[in-house]
């Protein structure tokens, strides 16, 4: 009886006895093995980057954006803070004012907030403190605009100059207090549009007064965890409906609504059906790669039990059954399979490695993904080598000894 251990021994002195053509063999099985791990990890890697990156904009946030202008005003601000299961709220209002300092001058985003959007967009601070609804003419610099912008930095109880130009078209300055500076949240996503770093915080109601509008273009909102915040922010739209008259029909149609709404949930949900659509596309071009070198290693194995069937002949007139000559090739093509699988998923390893870190991913790893590449491999391996052994296992040992 042909031992597993007698069998991997030969198919080991097969595969030694032609170094160049077993190591073009396990080539393809190498590459697509190598491939499969190293887009898994990067699919798992792209899906941990994104989902810190949402998580510095908030906390269990939801935003609350109008449509249209004039939508938004102080009682559907009350309305946002009074719906159970919000923590806090702060209405926003964007616009580019040109921003002074000294004598250079420079385009600006400005953010009118209120004292709240500290807390529920998570903004750290470098040095200062934040605005407070008491504060009128200060302001909160993002990283980029205090030490970058201006190309001298500007520090906390310095002086900017903002002129804002209004819908009629009137230019208003306004001297602003530098209160403080926002730490960098090295981050690359953008949260409404613009980067936290080049922003500029001044009181929304300074804001609104500087430009002659009382009204607000959204709000953004805070839950009190992720798990209630889908609840949270179903029971804020339906009270926002029912206040700005929208019919009870059409409550689940988003295009029937003035405003627009969407939570951190929703936004890590999308993130993770991107990142596996994205996984799974990349995944389908590796596989190509291990069906090739399953067609690699079939072809060899038909080279190699053409050129052994000598050897077959022998071993059958010496009695080996059919099914022992059938395992014997079997095995060797497993082994080829897996020496590949095991080079593959190194150099798997090593590439997500190195790509996450060229990239700035977090490096992840599913250490489960070793032995799916081991279990891909040896079950290339196997089905590749299935027919060519069969061949083998066939031959008629008369034939085989007259083969030349």
């Amino acid at each position: 009886m042909l031992s597993l251990t007698h069998s991997v021994r030969m198919a080991l002195g097969s595969i030694g006895s032609s170094k160049l053509r077993s190591a073009l063999t396990t080539l393809g099985i190498v590459i697509g093995v190598a491939a499969v791990i190293a887009n898994v990890s990067l699919g798992a890697s792209f899906n941990e980057f994104f989902t810190e990156e949402i998580g510095t904009v908030g906390n269990n946030f939801i935003i609350i954006e109008g449509k249209s202008p004039h939508l938004f005003h102080d009682n559907e601000m009350k309305l946002v803070k009074n719906t159970p299961g919000i923590v806090g709220v702060s209405p926003l209002r964007q616009g580019v004012a040109e921003a002074k300092f000294i004598s250079t001058t420079r385009q600006i985003q400005v953010q009118g907030v209120s004292e709240d959007y500290e807390e529920v967009a998570n903004i750290e601070m470098e040095s200062g403190s934040f605005l407070d609804d008491n504060d009128k003419y200060m302001a909160v610099l993002g990283h980029d605009v205090a030490y970058e912008k201006f190309g001298k930095n500007i520090l906390e109880k310095n002086t900017i100059e903002l002129t804002f130009t209004t819908r009629d078209g009137e230019v208003v300055t306004q001297k602003f207090k530098v209160k403080g500076i926002v730490k960098s949240p090295e981050t690359s996503f953008v949260q409404s549009g613009i980067e936290s770093d080049e922003r500029i915080f001044i009181p929304i109601s300074t804001m609104n007064e500087i430009i002659g509008e009382d009204y607000y273009w959204g709000f953004f909102a805070a839950a009190t965890s992720m798990e209630s915040i889908d609840d949270v922010t179903d029971e804020l739209d339906k009270r926002l409906a029912r206040h700005l008259g929208v019919p009870f029909r059409d409550i689940d149609n988003e295009d029937a609504k003035p405003y627009a709404l969407m939570n951190q949930a929703e936004i890590l949900k999308e993130v993770d059906q991107l990142s596996a659509a994205l996984g799974s596309l990349l995944t389908s071009v590796a596989l190509i790669s291990l069906i090739v070198g399953s067609i690699g290693i079939m072809n060899i194995m038909l080279v190699t039990v053409t050129e052994r069937t000598n050897e077959i002949g022998i071993m059958k007139s010496l009695g080996y059954k059919n099914h022992e000559v059938l395992s014997l090739f079997i095995v060797e093509s497993m082994v080829v399979g897996l020496i590949g699988g095991i080079l593959g998923t190194g150099l798997g390893i090593l590439g997500a490695f190195m790509a996450d870190s060229a990239m700035g991913l977090p490096y992840i790893f599913p250490l489960d993904l070793i032995f799916v590449g081991m279990l891909v491999s040896i079950i290339v391996g196997l089905l590749a080598g299935v027919y060519p052994a069969n061949k083998a296992a066939k031959m008629n040992p008369v034939d085989a000894l007259r083969h030349e």
